[in-house]
């Protein structure tokens, strides 16, 4: 007598999840302010460092990291899609494990995409080759409620990054035709300006906005007015979203090198100006031909975890940053 084998499915239970009310985050349904850390590279990170950097953020009271799908920084080429948009093992399967690892620790991710840049190598390149990358990555990632998306970082940037406003209303459709649910947004360099703002929440349809601020020695003091404005603005324009500060400045990107205390300044100003969210940014040594150290840009076996090449003003700024929120 023949007998049936019955395949067993393995049906994943998400641990933590993510939604928005007002102009807050809800995690796991508690208005919750995100804080979180550039995690850009960490497709490229072994477990053992992920599990290491990721368990420290969440005792030092981080809740989320930003981490690329389109990541391809010193002749290392970690991007989870290839330029037509397709999967490219084994870098998703590294999304996905990420993801479950932030999940499983109740952290969010913020998954994001580029069409191009300085170090960002296997990008879609067409807007075809973005809705395919777009789409596969909302398929892969349905099973994870604690991700986002980021569809096109900077978009307004007039070099290969640029995604039009028209082009991220279609990806961020794209993803809620598959996912309705699925939390989408795309980046800005510099503020908002007010015309663009009006395109952002009622052409594209953001769930939040996030404009990565100047970086200059005043800005940190200008968080809470400017956080306000857009608050105001979006009240005229009759949609009020979320202000995420995804990637502010960060220390050896430019002229200014901002210390500890400008760090702490501007997240306090981003609570204090009702923002929902606010990120450690970090990254490398732009001034120096090998990058060195590279941070969260590249945490390979050779270059060490993310919080091995933090200098000692970054140290103090992970150390503190949860009591600032909780002032």
């Amino acid at each position: 007598m023949a007998i049936a084998l019955m395949a067993l499915v393995f049906v994943y239970t998400p641990a933590t999840t993510l939604e928005i009310q007002d102009t807050q985050f809800l995690v796991n349904g508690e208005p919750t302010f995100l804080l979180g850390a550039s995690y850009y590279a960490g497709l490229g990170a072994s477990d053992d460092f992920v599990d290491r950097d990721l368990n420290e953020l969440k005792k030092l009271g981080f809740n989320w990291i930003r981490v690329w799908a389109t990541w391809s920084a010193f002749e290392n080429n970690i991007s989870a899609v290839d330029n037509s948009g397709n999967a490219r093992e084994p870098y998703l399967s590294k999304l996905k494990n990420l993801c479950r690892k932030a999940d499983e620790l109740g952290m969010i991710v913020d998954v994001t995409l580029s069409r191009g840049g300085r170090i960002v190598g296997s990008v879609p390149s067409t807007q075809e080759a973005h809705l395919n990358a777009v789409a596969v990555l909302t398929q892969e990632l349905k099973q994870f409620r604690n991700i986002y998306f980021d569809v096109g970082n900077e978009r307004n940037i007039k070099d290969k990054r640029h995604v039009t406003f028209q082009e991220a209303a279609a990806l961020r459709n794209r993803i809620k035709e598959l996912d309705p649910d699925r939390l989408v947004t795309v980046s800005h360099a510099s503020d908002i300006p007010v015309e663009e703002l009006d395109d952002y929440v009622t052409l594209v349809q953001v769930d939040f906005i996030t404009p990565h601020r100047p970086r200059n020695p005043k800005s940190p003091h200008q968080t809470a007015e400017k956080t306000q404005e857009y608050m105001e603005q979006m009240e005229k324009l009759g949609r009020v979203v979320p202000v995420h500060y995804q990637e502010p400045f960060r220390r050896d990107f430019g002229k200014w090198q901002s210390e500890t205390q400008d760090f702490l300044d501007d997240l306090k100003n981003s609570v204090k100006g009702g923002a929902a969210g606010w990120c450690f940014h970090n990254g490398d040594v732009r001034a120096k031909d090998d990058g060195r150290p590279r941070r969260s840009f590249d945490m390979r076996e050779s270059e060490g975890r993310m919080f091995d090449q933090l200098d000692e003003d970054e140290k103090a700024v992970v150390q503190r940053a949860a009591s600032v929120v909780s002032e």
